[in-house]
This record gives C-alpha cells, sequence and structure tokens, in this order.
C-alpha cells in the first residue's frame, strides 16, 4: 500500500555539492532555533545551504553562514539573511560531535533543511572527512560510467 506524503513534510534546501566534495562518515538530525521571519520564509523555499558549514563553539553548536532569504511582508522586524543559527542537539549528540571534529580533523558539513512531519524545520548534518583531488576525479569517472552503463543497458532492452 503506497502512504500518502504528509503536506507538512518538504525539503527547503540540499547540499548536493557535499557528497561531492567529502567522503561523509555518519549523519544526524538537528533542530534549528529561527525567527517567525525565518520560518515563513523557508515556506516559501528561499534557502541555500551551499556554502554553510556547523561548528562546535563554547558548548554549544552553531550554524554558520547559512542563508534565508528575507522575507517582504517583515519589513521593521526582519531577520538578517547569514547570522549564526543555534543548532539543538543533545548534549551526547553534541560531545561526539565535538569529538569528531576536535580529534579526528572531520568537518560538519549541512546536508539538507526540510520541515518534518509535526512541520518543524530539521536540518541533516553530516559529519564528514575532505576529499582529495584526486578522489574527487574517481567519484566523477564513477557517476559517467554509471551513467554510460544505464544507457547501454537502455539501449539493450530496446533491442
Amino acid at each position: 500500500m503506497v502512504q500518502k506524503s504528509d503536506p507538512n513534510s518538504k525539503l527547503i534546501a540540499e547540499n548536493r555539492r557535499a557528497r561531492f566534495d567529502y567522503h561523509i562518515e555518519s549523519d544526524i538530525e538537528a533542530g534549528i532555533m529561527l525567527l517567525g521571519s525565518e520560518v515563513k520564509s523557508l515556506r516559501q523555499g528561499g534557502s541555500n545551504l551551499g556554502e554553510s558549514y556547523a561548528s562546535v563553539e563554547g558548548g554549544e553548536l552553531w550554524l554558520i553562514n547559512g542563508y534565508i532569504a528575507p522575507y517582504a511582508q517583515a519589513k521593521t522586524w526582519g531577520h538578517e539573511e547569514r547570522r549564526r543559527r543555534k543548532l539543538l542537539v543533545s548534549k551526547k549528540e553534541l560531545s561526539r560531535l565535538w569529538n569528531a571534529t576536535a580529534r579526528e580533523g572531520m568537518t560538519l558539513v549541512p546536508l539538507k533543511m526540510y520541515f518534518n512531519e509535526r512541520g518543524m524545520v530539521k536540518i541533516k548534518l553530516g559529519v564528514a572527512k575532505g576529499k582529495k583531488l584526486a578522489d574527487k576525479r574517481e567519484t566523477s569517472a564513477k557517476r559517467d560510467w554509471d551513467r554510460q552503463k544505464a544507457r547501454i543497458l537502455k539501449n539493450n532492452a530496446r533491442d
């Protein structure tokens, strides 16, 4: 039986470049503290995670350089587009993330931002290690080969 998609659940932004630039070791879902005008802007789909990253500073997790477009109707009480936003995780997860970034040389990369089934904004963070140029070339070559293979199989199926 096919499940209906929840109208509250919706993808807002996705960092597609992250999987090309980083080896994603694990991922974690975090809440995010937003202002009202930011949530309304996200409902309209105005955000970008392309150049953003997360960092553990002062015992708290922060999203840095994440872009949320200004909300036109909130003229006086709007928000700053690229302000630092606090991310909400448990203390246990926070200590695990801090250990990964401080000791193991990993980085925290936002993978996607979405509304969950309850209508709350969530962000999926990846604990990642940067790829070298050769690894990126290998990823690109593998992707090209997969496309070519699919094309060949499709042509053979028609014959």
